[in-house]
C-alpha cells in the first residue's frame, strides 16, 4: 500500500505565517503538521509515501528527507492549483495498481491507522460534526454501507463529515472517475474535486464503509491550529528538551519547549509549544505557539500563532497606584 499526502495548498487563511512556511510545515505540540502524519502513518506499517507539493514544495522536501530517510519518500510537483482530485491524479504512475491511502496534510486526526488500514475493502474517516453544510459529508445505507458522497450539501442528510482520510482498495478505478471528472469540467480554472470521483466509484459498484475517527483539526485555520495543539499537548503530556536555561520562571504543564531556549522570568503555559532556540523574558505566555528563533520581552500572549525569526517587544511601566483604583492597561 502507498500513501498521498497533499501538501500543495498555499494555505492562504493562514496568512501572514504561510508567505514564508508551508502550512504543513507549521510547529503543532512539538512536531509540524506533517511530521505527526507522517508518523502515524509509518507507525501503521506504510513504507512508500508520496507527498504532492506546489507553493514552497523545497521546504516540505528537505524536512522529510532530513527526518524520515528511513521512508520511500516520492516527490511530486502540482505546478497549477486544479484542486485536491488533481492532485491526486498526478500520483497515478507512482501508485501504479497498489492500494492507496490518501490524507489530506492540512488535517489532524485522532485515530488506529493500524485499524482503519486493516478495515476490508475502502474506506472513508468521517466524524459526526452540528452543522455539516461546509464539509463532505458521506450517506450511509441501512447496512453500513456508503451510498453517496456530497460536497457541502445544503440540505444534509447526514452529519458524518468525510475527514480527509480515505482507503481507496481499487486504485485503477479511482483514477479513472478522477480523469472523468477533469474531463467533464465546464468552467475555466476550475478545481477538480475528490468527493466527485469517490461518488464516481460509488456508482461503478465500489462499497465504501466508513470509519470514525475520534478527533479531527483542520489546521487550515488558526483558531483549529491552537485547538490541536492544545489537546494534543494534553494527551501526549508535552516535552521539554534537555538542553535549555530557565531562570527565575515558572511552567505550567502542558507544554512543549524545544532544543536551546533560553527563558527567564516569565510564565509558560499551559498549552504552549515553543520552537527551538527561542529567548523569552519577563513575559507570561499561554494557550499559543510560538516558532523557532524568536524573542520576546515584555508580552502577555495568550490565543496566540508567532512565527519563526520573530521579534516582539512589550511595554514596562512604572506605577504608584493608590487604595480604591482601577486601571485597564490594555
Amino acid at each position: 500500500m502507498k500513501a498521498i499526502i497533499p501538501v500543495a495548498g498555499a494555505g492562504t487563511k493562514l496568512r501572514p505565517h504561510t508567505y514564508t512556511q508551508p502550512k504543513a510545515l507549521i510547529p503543532l505540540a512539538g512536531k509540524t503538521i506533517l511530521s505527526i502524519i507522517i508518523d502515524q502513518l509509518a507507525d501503521a506499517g506504510i513504507k512508500d509515501i508520496i507527498l504532492v507539493v506546489g507553493y514552497l514544495g523545497n521546504k516540505i522536501q528537505d524536512h522529510a528527507k532530513a527526518h524520515y530517510p528511513h521512508l520511500n519518500i516520492t516527490i511530486i510537483q502540482q505546478h497549477e492549483r486544479k484542486g485536491l482530485g488533481h492532485a491526486v491524479y498526478l500520483c497515478k504512475e507512482a501508485v501504479g495498481n497498489d492500494e492507496v491511502i490518501i490524507v489530506l496534510g492540512d488535517t489532524i486526526c485522532e485515530y488506529n491507522a493500524t485499524e482503519f488500514l486493516a478495515t476490508e475493502g475502502s474506506v472513508l474517516g468521517v466524524k459526526k460534526v452540528d452543522d455539516p453544510r461546509d464539509f463532505g459529508v458521506a450517506e450511509t445505507d441501512e447496512s453500513g454501507n456508503v451510498s453517496r458522497v456530497i460536497e457541502k450539501p445544503q440540505i444534509p442528510r447526514t452529519n458524518n463529515a468525510l475527514v480527509g482520510i480515505y482507503k481507496i482498495k481499487d486504485s485503477s478505478l479511482l483514477f479513472d472517475c478522477l480523469s472523468n471528472v477533469m474531463s467533464n469540467t465546464t468552467k475555466e480554472g476550475e478545481e477538480h474535486g475528490l468527493t466527485p470521483a469517490l461518488d464516481c466509484m460509488i456508482a461503478g459498484g465500489t462499497h465504501f464503509t466508513t470509519f470514525k475517527v475520534s478527533n479531527w483539526f483542520d489546521c487550515g485555520k488558526k483558531e483549529t491550529l491552537l485547538e490541536g495543539n492544545a489537546t494534543l499537548l494534553k494527551k501526549w503530556g508535552g516535552d521539554i528538551a534537555t538542553h535549555h536555561s530557565f531562570e527565575n520562571t515558572i511552567i505550567i504543564p502542558p507544554v512543549s519547549i524545544a532544543q536551546g531556549c533560553e527563558i527567564r522570568n516569565a510564565i509558560i503555559g499551559p498549552n504552549v509549544s515553543i520552537g527551538e532556540k527561542t529567548l523569552i523574558q519577563y513575559s507570561i505566555v499561554k494557550d499559543s505557539i510560538v516558532g523557532a528563533y524568536s524573542k520576546l520581552y515584555d508580552v502577555v500572549l495568550h490565543d496566540s500563532l508567532i512565527g519563526s525569526d520573530t521579534e516582539i517587544k512589550g511595554e514596562t511601566r512604572t506605577l504608584n497606584i493608590g487604595d480604591n483604583t482601577e486601571i485597564d492597561l490594555g
